[in-house]
């Protein structure tokens, strides 16, 4: 009888925080699930082909007998891709030898200085990171300051401690076993390191820096105080240019009908970019762990 009041009270606590659980759930996605229905509503309405291929139009808010001209976003998107992509090739391969360092070559407290220093860079706000570029350009360059070059290098620095962390994981979940063997076949340790633990743990790199890319990809901080927005398209690294997470902050407050329309529109555009980076890198990952277990 003891036993069986102690089964009916376990089933009835087990019930009750799976009841509980999904009303925390239920309550995470309420929030959620209503600014994507905001964005998708109100963003779908002024995607067209003049939304891909025109620039800014003129700020107009619509009046009797007025129609206000749509325009786009072009030159917000070259300068996204372009500034995705040059902090994206700066800052990856740094972090990645910084990871490489981390989990193959350093000993003693420099290593706990290094893994340190970058846990504290992932958890600073990104307009640090503008604030610190903006000043070192003050100083060095300022000619500069204002540019695709001073951007991209704002959003690099945010990349570089999340892939050095990310991609010393990944290589430290190589086993052992397999760095040995190739050393026992004479193999130098740098060509171990290069040709067998990176090709191992290459799904769990490039998902590293794929988030990483999806990370600074909405960064808006740093880019005001570099990058600060270009109304014409502009592929020049010494001039300012502008981007989809600058259109969304300067249209979205802005007193213009037109321009918050363009808002909405590229919320919509950056949602959608950003969870292409963020489900190829939920792919990559479901496949090591695949891997990993048909391996075991």
């Amino acid at each position: 009888m003891i036993r069986f009041n102690r089964d009916v009270r376990r089933r009835i606590k087990d019930r009750v925080m799976v009841v509980l659980a999904l009303v925390c759930v239920a309550l995470a996605l309420i929030p959620l699930g209503s600014i994507l229905f905001t964005v998708i509503v109100r963003g779908s309405s002024v995607i067209n082909v003049d939304f891909f291929t025109q620039i800014q139009p003129t700020p107009c808010s619509p009046t009797p007998g007025v129609v206000c001209p749509q325009g786009g976003i072009a030159n917000a998107i070259i300068g996204t891709f372009l500034l995705l992509g040059l902090s994206s090739a700066i800052g990856i391969p740094l972090g990645l030898l910084a990871g490489i360092y981390l989990a193959e070559y350093g000993r003693g407290p420099l290593v706990f200085a290094v893994r340190f220093f970058a846990d504290v860079m992932t958890g600073l706000p990104s307009i640090v990171m503008g604030l610190f570029i903006f000043a070192a350009f003050q100083l060095l360059f300022p000619g500069f300051v204002f540019s695709a070059i001073a951007g991209s290098l704002a959003l690099a620095v945010i990349v570089v401690p999340f892939v050095a962390r990310t991609s010393e994981e990944s290589l430290r979940l190589v086993p052992g076993s397999i760095r040995e063997a190739a050393l026992a076949l004479g193999v130098p340790k740098y060509r171990v390191t290069l040709r067998v633990v990176l090709s191992s743990a290459r799904e769990g790199i490039v998902t590293g820096a794929l988030l990483a890319m999806a990370r600074i990809g909405g960064e808006t901080a740093p880019l005001i105080m570099t990058a600060l927005g270009n109304s014409f398209v502009s592929t020049r690294l010494d001039q300012p240019i502008q981007a989809m997470p600058l259109v969304i902050f300067n249209f979205a407050t802005s007193p213009y009908a037109n321009w918050n329309a363009l808002a909405w529109g590229t919320a919509l555009l950056l949602v959608l970019i950003m969870l292409g980076l963020s489900i190829a890198a939920r792919l990559l990952l479901r496949r090591r762990f695949r891997e990993r277990r048909i391996g075991a």
